[in-house]
Formats: structure tokens, sequence, C-alpha cells
């Protein structure tokens, strides 16, 4: 790693701009922009950087700049740079997916109505992106009712103005067929005008023009027409239902909601016109190595903007820092006025709720398809294994976690991975006593310990003791090619020095810190820092994240019984058989809790007179409920 202070430049201008910091291979790892670049840059340069600043800094080699005019000018340059460049510390989305649109060629002579997935072309208009295809051809019949224009393709349509003769389309209503002269150049351009405007507008207008329509055509008794239009009408409430109208007809907003993990975050857009969800999208953004004071938000809208035009008005979860010049930059994008808005209340808080919880499925069908991809997975092995110089690919891997509640009541999970896939089957718990005075490291060299003795006592078994055993070799005498261990360097020196108490020297060792997402090997002063987008890394931390789950339901278990104890405890006229005997039939306070009065009389040696009493003590008592940091896994209880 490099000494900042090598590179560190002098005579910075104060003027706005961008910057990029570069690495030895000469590759941008960083683009960023700046009010002041004096008064920026410098910052890079302190000593009490935050964790993954300081990795940024401490990797690049070099910095440069470019000034500009104005705020606005240096966000539009540092986008068109991150896109460019892809730096590795900036905030970086990911969509795997071709999401369709609906277009209408207002460019053509006879312009025609057609589903794209296609980049955008000049002089087609786009209404989506959707997010299910279904819906959108749902949506795409009804508007060929309403709107008859064409949809052939351009040699269909050539080929029915040499034979005269219309499609099918044309015979049951869904096309104008202007290939023949059912109806004029200008006007079946008119009518894809009004198909552009009712997708733009809200439907209620539409619907009073028709209702007009439908009443004069009734008056001249033009009853035919009337016929035709009354079925439009019933179209455009069918159209309306395609597309959701559950929320009030003045909402016109695009909505942008992120759900964040520890080390992804999903991102949702949701575009509402007139009340009506006329599209949606999401990305996935890897988080490993983004700064920490960059912002998500403010990365989303350049994201989303960059391929589309925004509505007057953007919802979002937290107003970014710039807003004020990220409005600028969209006004002068789109040609109209925006705003940037966080709702606090209301119905738009509530459907931004709802944009954010899509962000989170989001969020999971990515990791999910990651983690179930048997090409993923082996990949990410021989990434582990060329990272960790181990002599083998690791196709079991067993990973422990230790849980407790400020250093009491500890316990302790082992997982195991083979084949880059969980194998629920051989994962283990582990009570820990710890009136000795426990702490983390302790306790993971216990547990090792344990693991490893049964290995060592069960791997040369015998061919008749397996036949005893109905042919099956006890779990624990299969050894792993790894063992990961949920801590750094503390934790990593205390497995190793259960491994080399048993002798054993053939299993290999690290330890994923949750901070920086760092991997540490025994006798090693410096962690192993695996790429950003390492399939590698995402599987050690799949396998660490298993771990802390499973160590956190047991640990959540034991708590209850140790509380259930404690409180029968307190009731005189139990003895030591009795109380057993609730405990082994409900195990928990809160399946207690819910027993009557008759269900705890049937415990033997309870009758009706003490199951009384146990309810009312247990209903008369407060009970503090298990608080789960999710992140950090810390169990404490509330005060």
């Amino acid at each position: 790693m490099s000494d900042p202070q090598s590179y560190r430049p002098a005579n910075i201008p104060t003027n706005p701009g961008v910057y990029r910091f570069y690495d030895a291979k000469d590759r941008v790892i960083y683009v960023g922009k700046a009010k002041n670049l004096k008064n920026r840059l410098n910052s890079y340069f302190q000593s009490n950087l935050l964790e993954k600043t300081y990795r940024m800094v401490h990797t690049a080699v070099r910095v440069d700049w470019t000034i500009v005019a104005t705020e606005v000018e240096a966000l539009q340059l540092e986008f068109t740079w991150i896109k460019s460049e892809n730096p590795q510390f900036n905030i970086q989305f990911k969509d795997d997916k071709s999401y369709p649109y609906l277009a209408v060629s207002l460019k053509d002579k006879f312009p025609k109505l057609y589903i794209s997935r296609a980049k955008k072309i000049p002089g087609v208009k786009y209404f989506g992106p959707f997010a299910h295809a279904w819906a959108l051809r749902s949506t795409f019949d009804v508007l060929q009712k309403i709107y008859p224009i064409r949809s052939c393709s351009d040699s269909n349509f050539q080929r029915a103005q040499k034979t005269k003769r219309q499609c099918l389309l044309g015979d049951i209503g869904k096309c104008a067929a202007p290939c023949v002269g059912w109806i004029t150049q200008e006007d079946h351009q008119q009518l894809a005008k009004k198909l552009v405007k009712f997708l733009d507008a809200n439907p209620d207008d539409i619907a009073t023009q028709l209702e007009r329509d439908m009443q004069q055509a009734s008056e001249a008794q033009e009853f035919e027409k009337a016929a035709k239009i009354r079925d439009q009408l019933h179209a455009l409430k069918r159209s309306a239902e395609t597309a959701g109208t559950m929320l009030s007809q003045n909402l016109s907003a695009d909505l942008i909601a992120v759900h964040e993990e520890i080390t992804h975050a999903g991102i949702t857009l949701f575009t509402v016109r007139h009340g009506r969800v006329i599209g949606s999208r999401s990305w996935v953004m890897d988080r490993t190595d983004v700064l920490e004071d960059e912002s998500m938000i403010e990365a989303a809208l350049l994201k989303v903007y960059a391929e589309t035009d925004p509505a007057s008005e953007i919802l979002v979860q937290n107003r970014p820092e710039n807003a004020g010049a990220l409005e600028e930059w969209l006004a002068q994008k789109s040609g109209h006025k925006v705003s940037i808005i966080q709702p606090q209340r209301g119905e738009k808080f509530e459907v931004l709720a709802t944009v954010k919880l899509n962000a989170h499925q989001a969020l999971i069908q990515y990791l999910s398809k990651r983690a179930n991809d048997a090409a993923v997975s082996g990949k990410a092995l021989e990434e582990i294994a060329s990272a960790l110089d181990l002599s083998e690919v690791p196709l079991r891997i067993e990973c422990f976690d230790i849980s407790n509640i400020q250093g009491t009541s500890m316990v302790a999970s082992m997982v195991v991975f083979e084949d880059g896939q969980p194998k629920k089957s051989d994962y283990r718990r582990f009570a820990i006593d710890d009136n000795a005075g426990f702490d983390d490291t302790r306790a993971m060299h216990h547990v090792l310990t344990r693991r490893l003795k049964r290995y060592l006592a069960e791997r040369d078994i015998s061919a008749e003791e397996i036949n005893e055993l109905g042919g099956v070799k006890p779990k624990f005498a299969y050894p792993p090619q790894l063992i990961v261990v949920d801590g750094g360097a503390p934790q990593v020196a205390a497995a190793a020095r259960a491994l080399a108490e048993l002798g054993i020297s053939d299993i290999a060792l690290c330890g994923l810190a949750k901070r920086l997402e760092e991997v540490w090997l025994p006798d090693s002063k410096e962690p192993v820092i695996f790429p950003r987008h390492s399939e590698g890394l995402y599987l050690l931390q799949r396998i660490r994240d298993e771990a802390h789950r499973f160590a956190i339901t047991f640990h959540r278990s034991k708590r209850s019984k140790i509380m259930l104890e404690s409180l029968l405890d307190e009731i005189p006229t139990l003895g030591e058989a009795r109380r057993k005997a609730i405990l082994e039939t409900f195990g928990s306070v809160a399946a207690l809790r819910k027993a009557s009065v008759e269900q705890i009389a049937t415990v033997p040696g309870i009758g009706e007179k003490i199951a009384a009493q146990i309810h009312q003590a247990l209903n008369n008592k407060e009970i503090s409920e298990v608080v789960i940091n999710t992140q950090t896994g810390e169990i404490t209880t509330p005060h």
C-alpha cells in the first residue's frame, strides 16, 4: 500500500471541479466532485479517515482534477467519468434484466405501436419500463382497441399496401388499416398523438371526452359509432384496472427507494402517472468498496436519469445534500422544472415504503440467483483456493460463530457448505458453560477443540463399526478443507491454537471480519483483500452470515429456556420434578404464556390449582424480549 503523503498535491485550486484517484497500474479507482477542490482533496490526506476511504487513498498513487464552471457541470462530468471508467471505489449498479417498454414511432409516416427491449431510438416515444411482460401485453391489447394505430412490421405494412388487403387486426377492429386507405395518413398520425396523450394524461379526462362523443353519436342516431365508442370506454376501464388505480389520480411522480444490507443494496424506481404505476425497474449495488460518505440516492438518481427523462416530482427516502444541483441538472436535461422531495407522511410516504419493499425483493432475488448457480459456486471456490493459497479447492467448508448477551449465555454454531451449497443436515450447535468467564476468543478455542476432538476420534472408525451404524459414517468424521471463523485476527489466533494443540496441520483456516470484510490468516500481519466483485468473497460472506443466523436462533431458544427456569424458580409450589416436567412440555416462556390453565394442568404432577398459580404468575410479570441487531449480531435486552 502506498503512502498518501508521497503523492499529496500542492497548489490545489479552490474552484469547483472533478477529481480522479489512480492506482499503481494507472487505473482510475475513484471519481469525485467538489464545490471547492482544495478543501475536498485536502480532506483525503488527514489522519482520521474512515476505513474504506483509508483503503482507497492508500491504494492510490496519484490524483488529478479538472476545473469546471459550476457545480452542475461537475455533477455531469463526474457521472460521465464514473460510467466510462467504472472505478473500484465508486457506487456501481448491476441489472441483469432487459425490461420491456411500450413504444410509439411518431417519426414514421404511419406511426406504429409496439413493444421494445432495445435501446431508445430518437423519434420514438417510450413508456415504461414494465417489470412484467404479461402486464404490458395486456395493456397493449387494450390500447389497440381504444386507439387502433398499426402495430405490424414495415414489411407486412408494405405487403398490405401492394395487395390492397388488410390484415386480421383490421378485420377485428384492432387496427384502423391505413395500409388500405380506411384512414388517411393525417388522421392516423392524429390517432397516434391521441394515444401518446392518453398515456401521458389522466384517463378520467379521456373517459369524459369519450362519453361526450358517445352521447353525440347516439343523439345523431349513429348507433354503430356510439357502440364502438362504448367498447372503447370498456377497454379504457380495463386499461386502468391493469395499470392499477389504488392511488389518487393527482399523483404523478417518480419514486426511488433504497434497501441496504451489509454488502449490497437494492434500488427500485416506480414511474407513476395520474395514479397509475406505468413502469418499474430495479438495480443491485455492490457496497463492498463504496466509501462511507458516498450518497447512494444521488448515485441512483444519476443512474436512472442517464437513461430516461425525469418527472416533475421525484420522491425519495432521503433528500441528498446537493439536491439543488441535481434538480438544476435534471431541469436542464429534461427542459422542465424538477423537484426532489422527501415525503414525511400521507399517501406518498406509504407508496414509497412499497417501493422500498420491491427494492428488498430485488436484492433477495439477485442474491438467491447467485447462490444457486453451480457455475458461480465453482468459480467462488476456485477464487478462495487461489487467494488463500490452498493446496486444493475447499469442497467442504465449516464456519463457526459465537453468540452471547454481554458475555453471558454463550452459544456457538457450526454450519457446513459442500460444493458452495449449505448442507443443513450437518449443522451443529454448541452450548458453552460460561461460568468460568469465557470471552469470544476463549469460546472459539473451546468450540474448535470440541469439534476437532470428535473428528480425531471418528476419522479412523473401522468398516465393522460403520456397518453397525447402518453403513453411514459419523458426520464429525468428515474433515473440512477450510475452517472459517467469524472474526478477525484474535479469533483466528484462538482457532489456530486449537488446531496446533491437537496436532492438526492439514486443515486450512481463515477468519472473516465484519467491518471491512477482510480475510485474516493465522500468523499474518496483513489481511487478504478479495477483489470487489469477487464471487469468492461473496461465498465467504454468505457462509459467515448463515453461521450468524444459526447461532442467533439457538441463542434465542436458550435464553427463552433460561427465562422460563428463572420464572418457575419464583413459584414456591413448584419443586424440581414439576419444573422439569413443565420445561420438557413447553420449553419456552412464550409457549407457556400462550397455554391455558387447562393445558398447563395436563402436565404430570400439575393440577388445576397449581396450573392457575403458574398462569397468574406469568401473566402478572413483565418479560422483556430479545433485541437482535441483524447487522452486528449483538443480542441485548431493552432497559
